[in-house]
């Protein structure tokens, strides 16, 4: 088995702190609508375990990409978001919040696109599988894409217009015929659910028998379960129960949802100890 290079090892270190960063940004300081401070940032990151120059070096390529924009006060700075990632995370809490909680039947019906792009747009392909696979859309074949959510159709619209692709695809609600795959074979060949499976698996190994202490050990356990519920709508295609009876992504939905609840409380009172007691400094 080969080995990770120094260089490789520290950039995973980078990629964890800003993906923990991220979680911060949309778990505590988005919901309370206020500028933060650098050192309430700091603060968790290295609680967390990284090194004050990993933490600050997450929050310049936070900045970087446009998530939040800082204002020196003093010899500090603070936060805001950026109305770009305020949008994101509007999106993302309806889509976390309504994972797996579908009542309605389904119709039978799938939503399917047939697009082609172009070799030398392979940047436009890149970023149209990316926010496909976001909307929980599976690629079958070649240029196919579809979901049994056809409500989606709005979301997908947007993405095919921002991306420049009408011109380049068909789009058709409807039950599949007889000819061709079947819908048990659409859901084979559309998506991994056996990878799926083993991630909620996993997730579910690491929080079941957790009791973190107030403080700092449940403001971070929480943390870590709501990234990865942030991740739910992005692995998992939501399938209805028609399609896939008794999946384990229901179950466990339900189960980290409560969870959540648990915690949130207590969690978001240890944040606002800290940013209380980092205030300016």
């Amino acid at each position: 088995m080969a080995h990770a290079s120094a260089d490789e090892a520290q950039e995973g270190v980078h990629k964890s702190a800003r993906s923990l960063l991220f979680t911060v940004l949309g778990e505590l300081v988005y919901p309370e609508g206020e500028p933060v401070w650098t050192a309430s940032l700091l603060y968790v990151l290295e609680q967390a375990g990284y090194s004050q120059a990993t933490a600050r070096q997450a929050i310049a390529r936070g900045v970087t990409a446009g998530w939040m924009v800082g204002e020196r006060v003093g010899r500090t700075t603070r936060f805001e978001l950026t109305p770009g990632l305020i949008a994101r995370f509007d999106e993302g809490m309806r889509r976390v919040f309504a994972f797996n909680l579908q009542t309605e039947p389904w119709d039978g019906r799938w939503l399917v696109l047939i697009i082609s792009i172009p070799n030398e747009q392979r940047l436009v392909r890149k970023r149209l599988y990316t926010s496909l696979h976001w909307a929980g859309l599976g690629n079958p074949t070649p240029g196919v894409w579809l979901t049994p959510h056809s409500d989606r159709a709005g979301e997908v619209e947007r993405v095919v217009d921002e991306l420049g692709l009408r011109e380049s695809t068909v789009s058709v609600i409807g039950a599949p015929g007889t000819i061709g795959l079947s819908d048990a074979e659409i859901v084979r060949r559309s998506w991994d659910l056996e990878t799926v499976a083993a991630t909620y698996e996993d997730l579910q190994a690491r929080f079941r028998d957790l009791d973190p202490a107030p403080g700092d050990p449940i403001l971070l356990a929480h943390l870590e379960l709501t990234g990865g519920q942030r991740h739910f709508p992005f692995f998992d295609p939501q399938l209805p129960e028609a399609l896939l009876p008794q999946w384990i992504g229901r179950e466990v939905t339900k189960w980290s949802h409560e969870l959540r609840a648990k915690w949130e409380g207590p969690a978001h009172a240890r944040w606002r100890e800290i940013v209380k007691s980092t205030a300016s400094r």
